[in-house]
């Protein structure tokens, strides 16, 4: 484990366990358009041995409209067997940066109740780049079968959103890039409005990390009580889609911090509806 987090393991620990079995790994890797990467066509170029692709765009409620939908339970459950993961598993996750998307996954197993459930220090690109063990070989997918235990009190829908915005009750951390929270810069799903919620807190998903690793706890907490966050009440995460917001809730949790949701429908949701109220420019 890391002193950064108890939900970080470091390359060593990984390495070292490559062969164990009740070891899962999977690669969360997934990208903005401006960054210029194919998640998948990466993982089939090269991945951890034994690592199975998780695809954001895949693992979503199929009869939402909004991106990264959280599935059900049961939706859940079809996808996490057919990847070959069991509840009972040791579950790594990783990403190419090292704290961008691999977070959302950590999220997803946490809230259908794994509790082993562990993020890649430094994610693919150091782990490569340090010439550990990669391959390009597809990795053979035992069947199981996974059994969740939904906890649907780690998670924000928009009614709980319009009652928080409205009476304060929790403070509410937007994971987004400044020039998207204030609206300087445009969103990058066509239809959504510029902005953000009213009395939200600007916590850009990549202030959180450095070199592809968590800030060490004391530079953690400082950088979340400098953005304005009272780390001793409640905060409800946000983001675009649902992804990056849970880098502010990898950060939180890292920090003992556990009065926290995630709002899934994030922006895609709140932005792209005209029914909701928005604020641009910084307050």
């Amino acid at each position: 484990m890391s002193q950064k987090s108890p939900f970080i393991v470091s390359a060593d620990w990984l390495e070292e366990r490559l062969h164990e079995p009740g070891l899962s790994i999977l690669d969360g890797s997934w990208y903005l358009p401006a960054q210029g990467r194919d998640a998948r066509a990466e993982y089939e170029a090269a991945h951890i041995p034994r690592a199975v692709f998780f695809d954001h765009d895949l693992v979503v409620d199929p009869d939402s409209d909004l991106p990264h939908a959280l599935p059900e339970p049961l939706t859940f459950e079809r996808f996490a067997s057919s990847m070959g993961v069991s509840e009972r598993d040791t579950i790594v996750v990783y990403d190419g940066p090292g704290l961008f998307s691999a977070p959302r996954v950590w999220w997803l197993f946490r809230v259908m109740g794994v509790e082993e459930v562990f993020v890649l220090d430094g994610g693919f690109d150091r782990w490569r780049a340090e010439g550990r063990p990669v391959t390009s070989e597809p990795t053979k997918i035992a069947p199981t079968a996974f059994l969740p235990h939904f906890d649907r009190t780690r998670v924000a829908r928009l009614a709980d959103m319009r009652r928080i915005v409205e009476e304060g009750s929790a403070q509410v951390a937007d994971a987004r890039p400044a020039g998207r929270f204030t609206g300087a810069e445009p969103e990058p799903r066509a239809g959504m409005r510029s902005g953000h919620m009213p009395g939200a807190i600007n916590v850009p998903a990549t202030s959180l990390s450095e070199d592809g690793s968590l800030l060490p706890p004391d530079r953690l907490r400082k950088r979340l009580e400098e953005a304005g966050l009272d780390l001793e009440k409640p905060v409800v995460t946000s983001c675009g889609s649902g992804v990056t917001a849970a880098v502010i809730t990898f950060a939180l949790e890292s920090l003992g911090h556990r009065d926290n949701r995630l709002y899934d429908g994030s922006w895609s949701e709140w932005g792209g509806r005209d029914d909701t109220p928005v604020v641009a420019g910084s307050e």
